[in-house]
């Protein structure tokens, strides 16, 4: 049965889903059949690896039109596949309101698949709702990507908060897989500050692998597809394949 990877930050724009689908995209060229699960109702996960907004979605999983094995697309990786999202999953939690255990929609449905994948990686929205709460529900293990701010470490606590209070009353089996380091900037002492103090309180709960700012990974959504397809020799790319090949190792 496939490992479930959930990606979480409760803040906006810290590289969660340029990460998902990256470290995605590194573990299906190494071989590991991989399924991406866009759980953002942005659907950036999807549009990022070149799927329409007008295919079947997990919304329609969620509304009951559809199984979800009927949503999974193959994308420009070999070994790489994703269940794609749009807008109208943000009404979800309308939809899954009246649902018995209704944290646990998107755990019932992967279970149906896990076991054709070697890993399942979940991109959540930018919040701590009830999607992001299925999220954790169906992982085995959650990463956390930081960027290096002022307001990175509050978040976090607050994040960890949340996180151990699933690991007590929902999912006892979630871990946290690590805490990785986003658009990174050597050249500005907050940046290094960040990372100083992260990695001191934190410890080896912290991936080595820090991500730089990189025009390049913010150029390849546009384009539908991973850094590995769209310029694999650039830094960003070169980062988030070490950066795979940790969360692979620990995994």
């Amino acid at each position: 049965m496939g490992k479930c990877i959930v990606f979480v930050n409760q803040k906006g724009g810290v590289g969660k889903t340029t990460s998902a689908v990256n470290i995605g995209a590194y573990f299906a060229e190494a071989g590991k059949k991989t399924l991406l699960v866009d759980f953002d109702p942005q659907g950036n996960m999807s549009s990022g690896v070149g799927i329409t907004k007008k295919q079947p979605n997990i919304y329609d999983v969620i509304a009951g039109k559809i199984p979800i094995q009927k949503t999974i697309r193959s994308t420009a990786v070999k070994d790489l596949y994703a269940v794609p999202a749009d807008i109208n999953l943000s009404g979800a939690t309308i939809e899954l309101v009246d649902q018995q255990a209704r944290e646990f929609f998107l755990r019932n449905n992967l279970v149906l698949v896990k076991d054709e994948y070697d890993y399942i990686l979940i991109d959540c929205p930018p919040s701590l709702g009830l999607l992001t709460l299925n999220g954790l529900a169906a992982a085995d293990e959650v990463f956390i990507p930081l960027q290096c701010e002022y307001f990175a470490l509050e978040g976090l606590t607050l994040l960890l908060q949340t996180v151990k209070k699933v690991q007590e009353k929902i999912n006892p089996h979630l871990k946290i897989g690590g805490i990785f380091f986003t658009m990174y900037d050597s050249r500005t002492k907050l940046a290094q500050e960040v990372v100083q103090q992260v990695t001191a309180y934190f410890k080896d709960r912290v991936c080595s692998t820090i991500i730089p700012r990189n025009v390049r990974l913010s150029e390849a959504p546009s384009h539908g597809l991973p850094i590995c397809k769209y310029d694999a020799s650039c830094i960003g790319a070169r980062s988030y394949e070490k950066l795979a090949q940790e969360v692979l190792e620990h995994a």
